[in-house]
């Protein structure tokens, strides 16, 4: 029988890790319209993942899916309350749903994952300690992750943010959404192979958007593959 996800609070911390992209200072914040600094997209995704992973450990790290969208920023010092809602985990602030993730045991391969594109230069790392204690120092405690010494699944949505920041942007720019398949688990201390290919390249209100395809293995398996859109020029 399936377990139940359950609420999930905490409070939203605003890394020092993102200081390099101005829209999560008060500064750069304000000059693109917004009263203060903005928490990463990414951050909020790790707390997200507290809930399924609570719920259903190993069998949504290593085979789940996700389709997570940023709608409203979440700011430095909010309560935030991670709601389950018919399979999608609501991020909530005083009620009002700030972003939502529809996650599954099992994933599928998101549709704008075709592998034709821009290829951009891959990223390799090994992935240790330092990258599991990123959602530590966010707030997420979860046990499982230093219990069994296995990477924490925000680390592949820092390595698509990677892409963008390193590859394809140049100012401040927001990540919007991912639609992401978890494919196995990878062991602190296993050699990370990533690529990405630029599949789109579009205009928004808001601003030029793109969309990368991003696949990661981990010691030659793969472990996720990922549609990951971003406003990467604001107006």
């Amino acid at each position: 029988m399936t377990i139940e996800l359950d609420t999930w609070s905490t409070v939203a911390v605003n890394l020092p890790d993102h200081a390099n992209n101005a829209i999560h200072t008060d500064a750069g914040a304000r000059a693109a319209g917004f009263t203060s600094a903005l928490v990463a997209g990414v951050t909020v995704y790790a707390y997200m993942t507290h809930v399924p992973a609570a719920a259903w450990g190993r069998e949504w790290l290593g085979n789940g899916g996700g389709h997570v969208r940023f709608r409203t920023p979440v700011l430095e010092a909010d309560v935030v309350d991670f709601v389950p809602v018919d399979g999608t985990v609501e991020a909530r602030v005083a009620g009002a749903t700030r972003s939502e993730c529809a996650v599954s045991l099992v994933g599928s391969r998101p549709p704008k994952c075709t592998g034709d594109g821009e290829h951009l230069d891959p990223i390799s790392f090994v992935a240790d300690q330092t990258w599991n204690d990123y959602a530590w120092r966010a707030g997420d405690d979860l046990a499982i992750y230093s219990d069994e010494q296995i990477v924490h699944p925000v680390t592949w949505m820092r390595v698509a943010n990677d892409f963008f920041h390193t590859q394809v942007v140049r100012g401040s720019w927001i990540h919007v959404r991912s639609n992401l398949q978890h494919l196995g688990v990878a062991s602190v201390g296993a050699q990370i192979e990533a690529t990405a290919v630029v599949v789109e390249r579009f205009d928004s209100r808001a601003g030029k958007r793109a969309i990368l395809d991003v696949a990661i293995s981990a010691d030659g398996s793969p472990v996720a593959r990922y549609e990951h859109e971003a406003i990467i020029e604001l107006p």
